[in-house]
């Protein structure tokens, strides 16, 4: 070794430090380091080019959602012949939806009084009925239907999206995911890059803040002028030159070097893309008030300014998880999403934005359809448990065909039994939409390819416009 790069024990561990914070940075930022440029490796022609990820995290109710059963409410108050599908915990009789549906649009798609707002724009959903998972529980499910894998940490959607199509705005991270409240159960594994470069992992906002000064700390440099912070930053950066040109081909120094180029050119570019104040008065009433309705705005603005994968959480912990009182807990949580919804929706397609926006609404499981039951053996408490058997969700844009209806569960919507969709089918449909053959998005780790749908996966095309 070169004398003049020799240091000591105690030098080495403070460098190290140094090294990984600088990284961690590079992670928070998701800084596009070695981005492949904006479509040079897709497989084929894309029909989307961004995606948002609306996750109502905790299991939205299928059957008071999306997946009208008469013969439940027909049922009501009596045992269902499912004694051979588990639950998490124990469930009674047939619980009847307490909502009203009715059909919307020119497709007639069947949605609940719990969307008044998303409902006016039907002919733009499709609704898949039959999704399945393996286990219900959260923790798992999340992980699943984030990064395919339900045990094991692996790179989630947005990464892998990020790390194959590039980033379309250096001022900006590729894949943000924004949560009210702070962390969703699992954290950051679902948003981790895993074993992909670490530039592609999610950057984590906390949406919760109506101050966009908020929600990045750090953001802007109050102690100095712009003019004395550039001087600083050149002068910062001709050091970085000089230190670098003595150790060619480190690829974490450059990293961190990269990772401070960006955080300057942030400063301007994200107080701009969070300050949803700067939209016009009739665009933010469109909206609605709330943190939920005002991160889907949020996400416009991203999507808006190259933001590759937007996803936003209904909240830190499980919002949708209704045990106990359903009508009342799904009518609150709704209500508190639905008007942004529509808005987002209507406003990417005034833009000319929805084409090329692929927009995903999901859980991570559904519902029962039979009433859960309380320790003591009683089902007073009128909700419902866990149900990875059969759920829905809905896409819109970005290649989707408009007004359509996939799959079906059984006449109590317990199970789905026709045209059953896992998780990796969706991931697989989503990666298609977005110029990728899934089997060959494929990155080496640890001796053999790994890919976001694993050995599985299939395109879900009736779905496909």
């Amino acid at each position: 070794m070169d004398a003049s790069h020799a240091i000591s024990r105690r030098g080495f561990l403070r460098n190290a430090g140094l090294g990984f914070g600088g990284l961690a940075l590079a992670d928070l930022l998701s800084h596009q380091a070695r981005a492949t440029p904006a479509g040079s490796g897709l497989h084929h022609a894309a029909r989307a080019r961004s995606v948002i990820h609306v996750f109502l995290n905790g299991g939205m109710s299928q059957v008071d959602t999306f997946d009208p059963k008469p013969e439940l409410t027909k049922r009501g108050g009596q045992m269902l012949p499912f004694d051979n599908l588990k639950t998490e915990r124990k469930t009674g009789v047939a619980l009847p939806s307490p909502f009203v549906f009715r059909n919307h649009g020119q497709s007639g798609i069947p949605i609940s009084d719990l969307f008044p707002c998303l409902s006016q724009c039907a002919d733009e959903l499709a609704v898949v009925r039959s999704m399945h998972v393996e286990l219900p529980s959260h923790e798992m499910s999340l992980m699943l239907m984030n990064t395919g894998d339900q045990r094991l940490v692996r790179p989630s959607l947005g990464s892998w999206l990020t790390w194959g199509m590039g980033s379309e705005n250096q001022n900006l991270p590729g894949f943000v995911a924004l949560c009210p409240g702070g962390m969703p159960v699992g954290g950051a594994a679902n948003w981790r890059s895993a074993f992909l470069p670490g530039a592609y992992q999610g950057t984590h906002v906390d949406s919760s803040q109506a101050d966009p000064r908020k929600l990045i700390d750090h953001l802007r440099n109050e102690r100095i002028s712009p003019v004395e912070q550039q001087r600083k930053f050149d002068l910062l950066q001709a050091m970085n030159a000089d230190h670098m040109a003595g150790r060619p081909g480190e690829a974490a120094l450059e990293s961190r070097i990269r990772s401070f180029e960006l955080a300057y050119r942030m400063q301007m570019e994200a107080s701009d893309a969070f300050d949803v104040d700067q939209e016009p008065e009739h665009i933010r009433n469109a909206y609605g008030p709330g943190p939920q309705n005002r991160q889907l705005l949020m996400a416009r603005r991203l999507v808006e300014r190259g933001v590759r994968f937007v996803q936003t959480w209904h909240g830190n912990l499980q919002p949708w998880d209704s045990h106990s009182n359903i009508k009342d807990e799904h009518r609150k949580v709704a209500n508190e999403c639905d008007q942004g919804l529509g808005a987002l929706i209507m406003d990417l397609k005034q833009r000319g934005m929805l084409d090329s926006t692929l927009v995903l609404c999901s859980g991570e499981f559904g519902r029962t359809p039979s009433v859960e039951l309380g320790q003591n053996g009683s089902g007073a408490a009128a909700g419902r448990d866990h149900n990875h058997w059969g759920f829905s969700l809905w896409l819109a844009g970005g290649g989707i065909k408009g007004g359509t209806v996939y799959g079906a569960t059984d006449e109590f919507g317990f199970k789905a039994v026709e045209n059953p969709v896992s998780a990796h089918d969706l991931h697989a449909t989503l990666l298609h939409l977005l110029g990728f053959d899934h089997e060959q998005l494929t990155f080496r780790y640890a001796g053999r390819d790994f890919r976001l749908t694993d050995v599985y996966g299939r395109i879900v095309r009736e779905i496909i416009g």
